[in-house]
């Protein structure tokens, strides 16, 4: 824990990909609450509504998103992913 606690800035990168355990869910709070005052970026495909449900317990729920959404500078971005386009060409596919 110590070694994510002392960055400057540290990067939480395609955060809420898949409901986190009890286990997970407190570390990270802890991480977050450690961390208060220092740069913290998120990445995630999911709106941070839709955050919620992945944590099994409402109330470290509630508590860690409270500090992660309504004490932030959110930057939301739409539109089509790149990743279409960096994967590897299928060489049978010759519609393209």
């Amino acid at each position: 824990m110590r070694e994510l606690v002392r960055p400057d800035v540290l990067i939480l990168d395609d955060f809420a990909m898949s409901q986190l355990s009890a286990a997970q869910a407190d570390d990270l709070y802890e991480l977050v609450s450690e961390r208060q005052g220092r740069s913290l970026i998120i990445t995630s495909n999911r709106a941070p509504s839709d955050w919620y449900p992945l944590f099994l317990n409402p109330v470290v729920a509630e508590s860690l998103l409270d500090r992660l959404i309504n004490t932030s500078h959110q930057v939301i971005m739409n539109g089509p992913s790149y990743r279409p386009n960096k994967r590897p060409k299928n060489p049978t596919d010759q519609s393209k």
